[in-house]
């Protein structure tokens, strides 16, 4: 018997959500994409989107934190891409599938293009890309983003995202999330910021790994700000 990769399964589950809410999706296990996967530097990543003369819509938010309400999140996705023209935008997110990343699949069954920008600290760790993403972009970064040099500049990985974004979308999100929507808010980009918390679950665990007390807030940083 042939078993489901990881990625496949997750697809499965992500369907089964997504039905049980009323949101459409596409009836296969997987989005059966040949996806592009480049080394590039943020000058690279802005490169290719002014190529495409295409407005980029980037969705920040919890990847590996996960979600408490994961079918909330992806109504309020869902919300965000009926109102853009799936011919003329590309959906950008972390080009893995946990958390936000289950955006993907939605993406792609609205016909958008999908691309994922993710520091090389992904592939150094093994991560899983989406099935459901066109073009993975790694970008050379000894951090996961967010802001560097004691809060002075962007790490590699978040420069490419906020410079190559027209608009910004954040549902939730922990600091790295809230480092972009800052950096995109001063730059005059279009920022939206919907509050969701994390995975309450996830997080308690998490704490009591590290020996800490268990977490009462599940907004995560990027609330605290917007």
């Amino acid at each position: 018997m042939k078993c489901k990769s990881p990625q496949a399964t997750l697809q499965v589950s992500l369907m089964t959500l997504l039905g049980a809410i009323g949101v459409n999706f596409p009836v296969f296990a997987d989005c059966d994409l040949k996806t592009e996967v480049n080394d590039a530097n943020p000058q690279d990543v802005k490169r290719f989107f002014a190529n495409k003369s295409k407005k980029v819509v980037t969705f920040v938010g919890y990847s590996g934190a996960e979600y408490e309400d994961k079918r909330s999140m992806l109504k309020e996705a869902e919300s965000v891409l009926d109102k853009l023209d799936a011919s003329a935008t590309i959906v950008n997110i972390g080009a893995t599938p946990e958390g936000i990343g289950a955006i993907y699949l939605l993406a792609k069954d609205k016909g958008f293009t999908t691309t994922g920008i993710v520091s090389t600290q992904a592939k150094a760790y093994d991560a899983a890309l989406s099935d459901c993403v066109d073009y993975v972009f790694y970008v050379d970064d000894p951090s996961w983003g967010g802001y560097v040099e004691e809060g002075k500049n962007l790490s590699p990985t978040s420069s490419a995202i906020v410079e190559s974004s027209d608009l910004m979308v954040g549902i939730g999100g922990g600091e790295v999330a809230r480092d972009e929507l800052t950096a995109a808010q001063k730059l005059g980009k279009q920022v939206q910021f919907i509050p969701a918390d994390m995975n309450h679950q996830k997080a308690q665990e998490k704490a009591r790994k590290k020996g800490l007390p268990e977490p009462t807030d599940f907004k995560g940083a990027a609330d605290e700000v917007f």
